[in-house]
């Protein structure tokens, strides 16, 4: 047997339906709760595995996998 190197693969699963909702509000106020807790802030990026939410001075990227509920504020 030849010793082959294996390459780390991220695999992630995308949900189309959130993915393509989340960009119908980009710039808009959101709240954006998590398994862990809640943030409120004005969603800057969609990515098919993430967002961008700018809250104050602060930057968060949250894991769409981890997202249970998004409510307009």
């Amino acid at each position: 047997m030849q010793n082959q190197s294996q390459v780390p693969q991220m695999i992630t699963i995308v949900d189309p339906y959130v993915f393509q909702t989340l960009q119908t509000v980009i710039g808009k106020t959101l709240v954006i709760q998590t398994v862990r807790d809640s943030t409120r802030g004005v969603l800057k990026d969609v990515k098919p595995d993430h967002i961008v939410l700018q809250a104050g001075d602060s930057t968060f990227f949250i894991r769409i996998q981890q997202i249970v509920t998004i409510m307009p504020d």
